[in-house]
């Protein structure tokens, strides 16, 4: 096929939105190729979104956001080693993770995302009662259970019980997704959902399935400057490839101008929007009605983070080697997770310090009208009782992310393809709003945003 750039046409395209999904899909469309020239818009003065990385404690570098992404996804992988950043990616060091329920427990073997795979290691874990245990072992006796529903939550406690559910699967999901699982789509966890689609008992098919070998590799990766570099060197390869990121950029108007489009009055010939769902939806209201609904429809959940720093000689042995612990939600006031950070990230570690990170909010759990004090205050408050300490931190910073986590209710994947097929020619979305909120998922969005811009381009150039 002939490209635009054999006749002489320059495509510009426009990319509204700056976060990983946003630099991702500009990054495919500078080195696209000549004939493609793209300008990126971010309403905030950095690029990067919820990849934030800044000093803490006298460290140079401890995100205030996703700390890690999975390794074994590929996008995420291959798009730091693209732009340079593979010899700074390292993984966490091996550390136990717990449940706090009247106490920590570790988590149990044997489990997918908090479901169990393994009866005989559940058997042994504190963390459920004996009744607890006796009904998750039924499973494999269970009539056949409906996927239709599409609750994760609705599913779980139909195979295992209500204590696996509260105790280990929605504290598990609920702490990726900033969810309440009983309300989030079974289908949008890709790993739950293929086991559960694979016979009636899913006890009796994870028995087939393969075990993870010894060279599997990392579980995550993280550069070592921290996820904001991953955000900041994408970005600085779009520039090096000819795009224009402008930073303190609001898009306030898209309109349709013949074949192509005018954002902010300007002219392009597609778009690709990779902001929040309900960015996407005020900008599409005048041009395309239909998926502008539906994507107004999609709630999101606020959460914050706070780090602490404490003096290392007040942290006890008994909490050594521990990647931190999940609150289930019968348990939860205002936090959801605490993560032992410096422990979790060798190269976090400071000489007499312990950094950790505590996330409170989630889906129904609003946290954010609170004020600095008041998030400083529940956090001291409620980790202190969690790990039996008196917390006495020497630096403290907040982090508030509003609508960082959008919410795929059941059935959220037939939403997107209505709202993709209400689209305009030209018009392409990208982000965590509907296919995935890892890094990996929407690094992935924005690049198949991007290649399906680039054909249609050169599809209309032929």
């Amino acid at each position: 096929m002939t490209t635009g750039a054999s006749n002489g046409t320059r495509h510009r395209v426009a990319v509204v939105g700056g976060g990983i999904a946003g630099l991702a899909a500009a990054h495919a469309l500078a080195t696209a190729g000549d004939d493609i020239q793209v300008t990126l818009f971010e309403s905030d003065g950095r690029l990067g979104g919820k990849l934030h990385t800044s000093p803490f404690a006298g460290h140079p570098a401890i995100d205030e956001g996703p700390d890690a992404f999975l390794a074994r996804l590929p996008w995420g992988t291959a798009l730091a080693r693209t732009v340079g950043l593979g010899e700074q990616l390292v993984s966490p060091a091996s550390g136990k993770a717990a449940v706090w329920w009247e106490g920590l427990h570790p988590i149990p073997e044997g489990l997918l995302l908090g479901m169990p795979t393994d009866v005989m290691a559940l058997a042994r874990s504190k963390l459920l009662s004996w009744p607890g245990k006796l009904r998750a072992a039924t499973e494999p006796f269970r009539r056949r259970t409906s996927l239709e529903p599409d609750s994760l939550g609705g599913f779980v406690r139909a195979r295992f019980g209500n204590e696996v559910h509260l105790r280990l699967v929605d504290p598990l999901v609920g702490s990726i997704y900033a969810a309440d699982t009983d309300h989030f789509s079974l289908a949008a966890v890709p790993q739950i959902a293929d086991l559960a689609g694979k016979g009636r008992s899913v006890l009796l098919a994870a028995r087939k399935m393969p075990k993870p070998g010894a060279a599997a590799g990392p579980v995550f990766y993280a550069p070592t400057g921290g996820m904001g570099a991953l955000a900041l060197t994408v970005a600085q390869a779009v520039r090096a490839a000819g795009g224009e990121l402008r930073t303190r950029a609001q898009v306030a108007s898209l309109q349709a101008d013949g074949p192509g489009w005018r954002v902010n009055d300007e002219p392009f010939a597609a778009v690709v929007l990779a902001c929040p769902t309900g960015a996407a939806s005020r900008l599409l209201a005048g041009v395309a009605p239909t998926a502008a609904e539906l994507l107004a429809a999609i709630p999101s959940a606020d959460v914050a983070m706070v780090t602490l720093a404490l003096d290392a000689a007040d942290w006890p042995d008994r909490l050594l080697g521990m990647s931190g612990y999940l609150v289930p939600k019968p348990m939860q006031r205002m936090v959801t997770a605490g993560s032992f950070g410096s422990q979790k990230w060798p190269h976090w570690a400071l000489p007499d310090a312990v950094v950790l990170r505590v996330s409170l909010g989630r889906d129904g759990l609003p946290v954010l009208h609170l004020s600095d004090e008041q998030l400083l205050a529940a956090t001291l408050d409620e980790v202190g009782r969690h790990l039996g300490l008196t917390l006495q931190p020497r630096h403290t910073r907040i982090s508030r992310w509003q609508g960082a986590f959008p919410q795929y209710r059941p059935h959220h994947a037939a939403r997107v393809e209505r709202i993709e097929h209400a689209l305009p020619a030209g018009i392409a979305l990208a982000g965590a709003g509907y296919r995935g909120a890892g890094v990996p998922a929407c690094i992935r969005s924005g690049q198949a945003a991007a290649t399906t811009i680039t054909a249609r381009l050169r599809g209309v150039a032929d």
